[in-house]
């Protein structure tokens, strides 16, 4: 089996690519964010594509490790083909602007940009054009995977590695991708309208399965019905010269400059898969740790800015399983997190330093997450201050005292009695005690 990808994300711009039309089209109504040039109209002159729209381009290209165009004209094509939701038959599509990288051992096979169609409901016959021109960066792999699961684990490295970039929409719904399948032997089929990483996966489970029972398979371009996941035919699969390319005779050719590439390698952020390899060496953390972490820009940035006053293998797996769980928990990003880093680091030092259990710790991050007060305030409020060893001995004598046949089955060796009276005592004591101090003093009263 060999598979590859097309993905098209729209980069976080605030104007189109070839005009000043906003780009918020999800928050107004239908066919208000357009002018005569992003829905084609006849004599309209498209503006010199959107600076800030190739500037995100070359990031996430250089990210993919690429080898970025440079110092050679670098054409917008038009791509005819005719469809409702592109109004002038044309779609503005640029040569290249980088080839030849690597993500995961997959080849990068280019980048470019190109502008968005608009958005076509086929069940109304409707087209709302507020979406059309706003910019897109496309990502063309080679046919590298071999199976839906490496395709899937690919996709999510890939969006990881877009969203690090901080340059493409953070809406969700606006990855669109398109995938290659042939199994050995066999004709290229191309499957449209994937819009998810789980499509993708279904997609192509579907599709390789169709391929292997029919006797002989045609070389067409299909579409991804998700909601029956199947995959029915659109097309005969186009070949490069039935778009008709030509170069736009109404906009100039991109030139990118060396100096160009080297101001944004040197300000963009460090890739996630580069990343983790850094932190398995600089603060010798497990795989499995470095991969959570580095599962959103802000978590392991913060974590990065604890370690300095905090044990990196202490703060990589309570970041990993404590912090980790509380945001999901509480649906918070790390981008969203109320509270300050110094009380996020005093916090994990009160722990660090046993002057608070782990167990006392979490409940003190959850109401941080709500209440972002100094921990040891909330520590008081939420009345989670160690017991007197005076109460504590009080309990733990009560929990003897109350349950005698326990005590009698810890005797004869029961392990599990202990746990029991364990349990016990954590009750009288409102889950306010230490459970390491509760054990210790009732194995002391036990052996008496």
């Amino acid at each position: 089996m060999k598979i590859g990808f097309e993905i098209h994300e729209q980069l976080y711009s605030q104007q189109k690519l070839y005009c000043d039309c906003p780009t918020n089209y999800r928050e107004v109504p239908p066919n208000t964010n357009v002018c005569p040039v992003c829905t084609g109209m006849p004599g309209s002159k498209p503006a010199p594509p959107n600076k800030k729209a190739i500037d995100s381009a070359i990031e996430i290209a250089l990210m993919l490790d690429c080898d970025v165009v440079i110092q050679k004209p670098i054409y917008i094509q038009r791509k005819h083909y005719d469809y409702p939701d592109l109004p002038s038959g044309y779609q503005r599509t640029s040569l290249p602007i980088a080839e030849n990288g690597e993500l995961g051992g997959v080849g990068i096979r280019e980048v470019h940009i190109e502008e968005d169609p608009g958005k076509y409901d086929p069940v109304q016959g409707k087209v709302d054009y507020n979406r059309s021109g706003i910019p897109l960066v496309e990502v063309i792999t080679d046919p590298d995977l071999t199976s839906p699961e490496d395709a899937r684990d690919f996709l999510r490295s890939l969006i990881r590695t877009l969203e690090y970039t901080g340059k493409v929409r953070p809406e969700a719904s606006t990855l669109r991708a398109d995938t290659n399948i042939s199994l050995e032997g066999g004709k290229r089929v191309e499957v449209k309208n994937i819009n998810s990483v789980k499509g993708a996966y279904r997609a192509l489970k579907y599709e390789s399965m169709r391929q292997k029972r029919t006797k002989e398979v045609k070389r067409e371009t299909r579409a991804f019905m998700e909601g029956q996941m199947i995959t029915v035919p659109m097309r005969s699969k186009e070949m490069a010269e039935d778009y008709r390319y030509i170069p736009d005779p109404d906009l100039l050719p991109i030139l990118i400059e060396e100096k160009k590439v080297n101001e944004i390698r040197e300000d963009m952020h460090e890739a996630p898969h580069l990343r983790k390899k850094r932190l398995m060496k600089e603060y010798g953390i497990d795989k499995p740790v470095a991969e959570v972490l580095v599962s959103e820009r802000e978590f392991v940035d913060l974590f990065e800015t604890v370690s300095e006053d905090i044990d990196p293998d202490f703060a990589s797996y309570w970041f990993k399983d404590t912090f980790r769980k509380v945001l999901n928990y509480m649906d918070i990003s790390p981008k969203e997190i109320p509270f300050s880093v110094e009380k996020l680091i005093k916090l994990l030092k009160m722990i660090d330093e046993d002057r608070i259990t782990p167990e006392k710790g979490e409940l003190v991050l959850r109401e941080m997450a709500k209440n972002p007060k100094d921990p040891e305030k909330l520590l008081e409020e939420l009345g989670l201050q160690d017991l007197t060893e005076e109460r504590l001995t009080s309990a733990v004598e009560k929990a003897i005292r109350e349950n005698e046949s326990a005590v009698e089955d810890f005797k004869s060796g029961k392990e599990e009695a202990l746990n029991f009276l364990a349990g016990q005592v954590m009750q009288i004591t409102e889950g306010k005690a230490d459970p390491r101090k509760v054990m210790d003093i009732l194995k002391e009263h036990l052996s008496d």
